[in-house]
């Protein structure tokens, strides 16, 4: 096994370890252990795929993506809302495919999540090999509607790969048409 894949085990058996803990609400030698063993025995019975990652974390990057997930995470709570106590009318929806332009697994996870956190959108199946996110929108009106998603989608991943992504991933989404 690489040291980069050794590496990789340790973060998660310390994540883990981390998540036990706090999930007992005790800071103990034992809770500690405890943890530590279980989440040792959890990778060894379910082992996690390798996911390499060839990025560097952007800083002004990160910003920007967070910034704008907060004001997106706002902006579509309120239109949630108001679908909600809009009375007499029946809110529609609908699924759209949207293909991702640097669709490695783990840009393909970061992009998924974060549009599962962002209240009227729901990831409903992903296609991993083409790169596809099939997406469960609420209050789309129109095709102009679900056009307009889409675009928003691939926006919220030029700010992923921007934050996380890798240099190659970078290049792909500047040669890529806007």
């Amino acid at each position: 096994m690489t040291r980069g894949r050794w590496r990789d085990r340790c973060v998660a058996a310390l994540g883990l370890t981390v998540i036990w803990v706090l999930l007992w609400g005790s800071f103990s030698a034992l809770t500690i252990v405890g943890g530590l063993v279980i989440a040792v025995v959890v990778l060894v019975v379910f082992p996690l795929p390798a996911v390499t990652y060839a990025g560097r974390i952007q800083a002004l990057g990160v910003l920007r993506f967070a910034g704008r997930f907060a004001l997106d995470m706002v902006v579509a709570s309120f239109q949630v809302v108001s679908l909600a106590f809009r009375f007499g009318h029946v809110p529609r929806s609908a699924i759209v495919a949207v293909t991702l332009r640097a669709p490695s697994d783990l840009n393909l996870t970061m992009t998924a999540e974060a549009l599962s956190l962002v209240p009227g959108s729901l990831i409903v199946d992903v296609d991993r090999r083409r790169g596809v996110l099939y997406v469960h929108v609420l209050g789309v009106e129109s095709a102009e509607e679900a056009e307009q998603f889409k675009q928003d989608v691939l926006d919220l991943e030029r700010r992923l790969v921007r934050a996380f992504g890798s240099p190659a991933e970078r290049r792909i989404l500047e040669e890529a048409p806007a």
